[in-house]
């Protein structure tokens, strides 16, 4: 009776986390300007193709934003050949979607935004029983599952990858139950135990879903290879024949089996050409700013367990907020210290640390030797989030110092909702910020004159940009803010040679016959006098994700 009790006031108390964790998740879930990789998921999802958009003419908003549509004779298979042919992302997540989307979706309707993040936003949901279970299977103490379930609630990298169309919160879960069986598979082989076959088996899945999920799961994969490695080392210099032995035979296995798993996926990312959706991750003159992946590296890893206003604020508060972090996270980092050491001879503890440091090394290798800088983004720190979440909440959990608790939980809850709020993580893209210009340039002109937004296009990557444009003038429109709908022009190059973009907008310029504004954005042209456009000193700029300039183009009589 009495475990009875106990065991229902931990589901209750996890309940709690779990409702508080929804709650900010989905809290201005929709507030947020969707960008360039959020219409990918949403577009391949539902089993359409950017390559429908017209290219090189001028095309309207509900053109460009017409794959947007949902189809209800779409099919799985549309997903996976588009995605595969256009994109650079393994499938499982936007099968996931395309089946969300058709569920609950209205066939021939632009797709819903709030609908399209919510699945991740669930899967986020998700993640704080996962770990939870994960904590208390590898720690054995309510008190630290609960300290870890609390800190993913709150966590404000965790919300802000929550509240994105993106797949990273279903690649985190992959990783919590591989870390499972890692954690479960080396207590076996210390204690010279025979590792279940079903284990196994479910390792070999869990991994391959992984990588179905995002590529980047792979150097989780490594991570483990690594950690595993040590203690085949060990083995190998204590008795090589231990290595042979039924425990470790069940280990190749589930390396052949992962191996094999992933291998359809490995060949379909080594036959993606030089792709220009992923070229802005690689630097030439790296170690000329050595410190700032370091730099960089270390914000986000701050930034998973609490985060203050730094964008969208007034700088004295962005430098109050920094100046708070900065001395909280000194105070906290000697406990820390402290903690970890106080773990050292705590198996569980070892291996999650080996694999977040190795995880780590593995980013730092690729950022640094391979000049492929993975410090860039965030979100793509989800490969060790697990990991150190596990090990701050072990280390939080044996601490007796209450304060440390309370002040690292409530800094969390001050993150999740700076971050649900929009003042910190805010998009890379801002079309909130470039389209009210562009409205008050036109306020200036008659209504008649067209309005007509130019860029240079490379890939499906500057499509989604425009499509953020369009999709917030739409938004405008039907809150009856607006009267007027901008055209667009998507001129596009080939490789770097600039000279294709550059002669489709002459030539479209010298077809119109009637005045018209014209906005580059993101693309810099060459003069465009001879085509009777003058440029606007007082509306050029850059706001984030987005450079502008005007040009006012009289009409062209010689068309």
């Amino acid at each position: 009776m009495k475990y009875q009790k106990k065991l229902l006031t931990h589901i209750l108390l996890l309940s709690v986390w779990i409702i508080m964790g929804a709650i900010l998740r989905i809290s201005n879930l929709d507030l947020k300007p969707p960008w360039s990789d959020e219409w990918a998921t949403l577009v391949f999802s539902l089993g359409n193709s950017f390559r429908t958009i017209p290219l090189d003419e001028i095309i309207s908003v509900d053109t460009l934003l017409s794959p947007l549509q949902l189809h209800s004779n779409n099919t799985v298979q549309d997903v996976v050949h588009n995605l595969l042919t256009e994109s650079t992302h393994p499938p499982l997540y936007f099968i996931l979607t395309h089946s969300w989307l058709k569920f609950l979706g209205t066939s021939g309707e632009l797709v819903s935004i709030w609908l399209g993040r919510f699945l991740s936003t669930l899967l986020g949901v998700l993640g704080i029983p996962a770990i939870f279970s994960l904590s208390c299977l590898l720690f054995r103490s309510a008190i630290t599952a609960h300290i870890t379930a609390i800190l993913i609630a709150v966590s404000p990298w965790h919300i802000y990858l929550s509240q994105e169309a993106r797949h990273y919160t279903l690649a985190m879960l992959w990783i919590m139950a591989s870390l499972g069986c890692l954690n479960f598979t080396i207590t076996c082989l210390k204690q010279h135990k025979r590792i279940p076959f079903t284990l196994v088996i479910a390792w070999i899945i869990v991994n391959s879903c992984g990588v179905a999920t995002h590529y980047f799961l792979g150097l989780t994969l490594v991570a483990e290879t690594i950690v595993l490695s040590g203690y085949w080392l060990q083995e190998f210099l204590k008795d090589k024949s231990n290595i042979f032995k039924l425990f470790w035979q069940r280990i190749y296995l589930a390396i052949l089996g992962t191996f094999i798993g992933c291998s359809v996926w490995f060949f379909t990312w080594r036959s993606i050409p030089d792709n220009q959706l992923t070229s802005w991750i690689f630097e030439d003159n790296i170690w000329l700013e050595f410190y700032k992946p370091l730099a960089r590296l270390w914000i986000w890893i701050v930034t998973m367990f609490t985060l203050l206003p730094v964008e969208g604020v007034a700088e004295v508060v962005a430098i109050i907020s920094g100046a708070i972090i900065l001395v909280v996270v000194g105070w906290m980092t000697p406990k820390l210290i402290k903690g970890f050491k106080a773990y050292s001879n705590n198996l569980q503890f070892t291996i999650l640390s080996r694999f977040v440091i190795s995880a780590i090394a593995l980013i730092l290798t690729l950022t640094y030797i391979f000049g492929a800088d993975l410090t860039l983004s965030a979100r793509f720190q989800f490969i060790y989030f697990p990991g150190i979440i596990l090990l701050v909440g072990a280390i939080l959990g044996k601490s007796q110092e209450k304060i440390a608790v309370i002040i690292c939980l409530l800094m969390g809850l001050c993150g999740s909702l700076t971050v649900i709020n929009n003042y910190g993580f805010q998009k890379v893209e801002r079309p909130d910020l470039v389209v009210p210009i562009i409205v008050e340039a036109n306020s200036n002109i008659t209504k008649q004159t067209p309005v007509i937004i130019a860029t240079r296009h490379k890939s499906h990557g500057q499509t989604g940009e425009m499509m953020s444009v369009a999709w917030q003038f739409q938004e405008l429109v039907k809150q009856n803010k607006l009267t007027f709908q901008p055209q667009f022009l998507l001129a596009h190059q080939e490789g770097e040679d600039e000279t294709m973009s550059d002669h489709t907008l002459q030539q479209t310029i010298s077809s119109l016959s009637s005045p018209f504004q014209l906005w580059l954005v993101n693309f810099s042209a060459p003069g465009l006098s001879a085509q009777n456009c003058l440029e606007d000193e007082q509306y050029q700029g850059r706001v984030t994700g987005y450079k502008y300039k005007l040009y006012h183009c009289e009409a062209n009589t010689n068309s």
